[in-house]
């Protein structure tokens, strides 16, 4: 069993777009699809979609890839993980590569981007970053 449906589909997507491949298959949970929700509206995936095969439920995501055929992400890092969590306050969430990158927050509010969450003056455990 997994203990960690995160990695995996981090892993999943960042295999999937080595191999130059137009969907993936994720793990269903409401922090996955929270995740691929949010690498959408930043357009690092071309969409996602939640379909339900043999009463499970799975996540299907279209990775985007720019003009020359290059995957748009560049680097999909988990950050928190569950023997080591990482928490930052409202003031240590900063901009990620200049603003060209996203790190994924989970706060009290929901999963959110960083910039958000700093808008928000909110805080809480860093799940990734992207960029």
């Amino acid at each position: 069993m997994l203990n960690d449906l995160i990695s995996d589909a981090l892993t999943r997507i960042r295999n999937a777009s080595l191999r130059r491949l137009d969907t993936t298959k994720l793990l269903h949970s409401k922090s996955v699809e929270a995740i691929a929700r949010i690498l959408t509206e930043k357009e690092y995936l071309e969409s996602y979609n939640v379909v339900e095969e043999n009463n499970k439920k799975f996540i299907n995501v279209v990775l985007k890839y720019d003009e020359n055929g290059r995957s748009v992400i560049n680097e999909l890092t988990r950050v928190s993980k569950p023997s080591r969590r990482l928490y930052q306050g409202k003031d240590e969430i900063k901009r990620f590569k200049n603003g060209y990158g996203t790190v994924i927050v989970s706060t009290s509010q929901g999963i959110m981007a960083g910039i958000e969450a700093s808008k928000r003056g909110i805080g809480g455990e860093v799940l990734c970053t992207v960029w």
